[in-house]
């Protein structure tokens, strides 16, 4: 069983949440979200709010709450092999509620059909809220190329 060791960031500002499943091996070391150098996340949002790339943990913090972003995943301790999203078993799921009281969140985003898959069996029941499933930022989702990523992602900005 491992738990989910990243904080969620989120301020009063914050507009949207974007939920992944559970952060990969490379993310738990680098003790923050999307830390695995091929995933396109970072560039995603930085291209959808034509801003810089952020490259290290601060700058990566700081873009979220300038763009009025929560960031956290649906899981909160599961047993998975490696990064693996098909091995996630045994879920536990994060409490969205201190975000959604601390902030006016207008839309719950989910990157990817796991993140989605996982908020609807645990969050939804719990929160009522519906999620809108962005496609996967993550390298295994390769007949994604990065300008139709960044298409598919632009909805976020319309919230923020």
């Amino acid at each position: 069983m491992i738990i989910h060791p990243i904080p969620p960031v989120y301020d009063s500002a914050s507009r949207i949440i974007i939920l992944g499943s559970f952060p990969s091996v490379k993310s738990r070391e680098m003790g923050f979200f999307y830390g695995h150098p091929q995933n396109r996340y970072w560039k995603v949002l930085a291209a959808v709010f034509a801003d810089e790339t952020p490259m290290t943990v601060p700058q990566r913090r700081e873009f979220l709450l300038r763009h009025h972003i929560a960031a956290w995943d649906v899981i909160h301790s599961c047993d998975i092999v490696g990064s693996s999203d098909s091995s996630i078993r045994n879920v536990t799921a994060n409490d969205l509620r201190e975000i959604l009281q601390a902030a006016d969140i207008q839309q719950i985003f989910v990157n990817g059909k796991t993140a989605e898959k996982m908020y609807k069996k645990y969050t939804e029941p719990v929160i009522g809220r519906a999620c809108v499933c962005l496609p996967s930022t993550s390298p295994a989702n390769a007949s994604w190329k990065l300008d139709r990523l960044i298409n598919a992602w632009k909805v976020v900005a319309e919230y923020c």
